[in-house]
């Protein structure tokens, strides 16, 4: 394994995000820690992975990162491009994705995501992009994974403003609103990775990042968290990973700088 000092916490996380994806499955990403993942995935355990860009790219191994979604290094071996309403209504609408990955401005106990406005002082409030296809990807695919900073602000009691759905408020939540996708599977952030109680629906720490301590966590969590004593370490990226890793990022835009 990597030793302690070779690896950026950046990286961990896109190993983390890649043990989560499976040979086969068909997964929307963005640009960042999601696209690095999934390549990293391709290129170990799931050659079959079958990756969806939101303008309409399907079926790529991206050769390595862009300077966007529109960069033609990440269309590379594409089966086909054709448009956002193919990806997002055809496959998406139709129930065909497994895995969505999604960011957050903020995430609270159930996996509700806020990306709409968060609050300042003096009661008024920042406003940004909204939903984009976060609500479909967190509405229609079969799961999503959230990854986010790790600060109290972000990870939340309940979050400001509910602009894509995890759990609602508890378990049978989804079904009795009518929204078919079977909700978050994991939270990675860069102290932590998360999943869902089965019963609950509420965030439950999974690992610790290595370096990280259970009183630092506590202190960047804004809700109170349960720290098990035999709680798992983050497993680090293998010096394999960190060469596929580099390869897609070269220049550590999204996983060194």
């Amino acid at each position: 394994m990597a030793g302690e000092r070779e690896y950026t916490t950046a990286e961990l996380m896109v190993a983390a995000g890649a043990r989560e994806l499976a040979d086969g499955q068909v997964v929307v990403v963005g640009l960042g820690i999601p696209l690095v993942a999934a390549g990293l995935a391709q290129r170990t355990h799931a050659p079959r992975l079958h990756l969806l860009n939101e303008l309409g790219v399907a079926d790529f191994w991206p050769a390595e990162l862009g300077v966007g979604n529109s960069d033609p290094r990440m269309w590379y071996r594409a089966a086909s491009f054709s448009g956002h309403i193919d990806v997002m209504g055809m496959i998406l609408q139709r129930g065909l994705v497994d895995i969505g990955f999604l960011g957050a401005l903020e995430v609270d106990v159930y996996g509700n995501i806020n990306s709409t406005e968060v609050p300042l002082p003096g009661g008024r409030f920042r406003r940004f992009g909204g939903s984009g296809g976060a609500c479909d990807m967190a509405s229609l695919a079969r799961h999503t994974i959230i990854i986010v900073r790790h600060e109290k602000h972000k990870l939340v009691e309940r979050v400001h403003h509910a602009t894509s759905p995890g759990y609602f408020s508890g378990p049978g939540e989804r079904q009795r609103v009518g929204v078919p996708g079977e909700g978050p599977s994991r939270v990675i952030t860069d102290k932590a990775v998360f999943g869902f109680d089965a019963e609950t629906c509420r965030l439950r720490l999974r690992s610790i990042h290595p370096g990280v301590t259970a009183e630092d966590l506590r202190a960047n969590t804004g809700f109170e968290l349960d720290i098990p004593e035999d709680v798992a370490a983050t497993p680090v990226p293998s010096a394999d990973d960190l060469a596929v890793i580099r390869a897609i990022d070269p220049g550590g835009r999204f996983t060194r700088n």
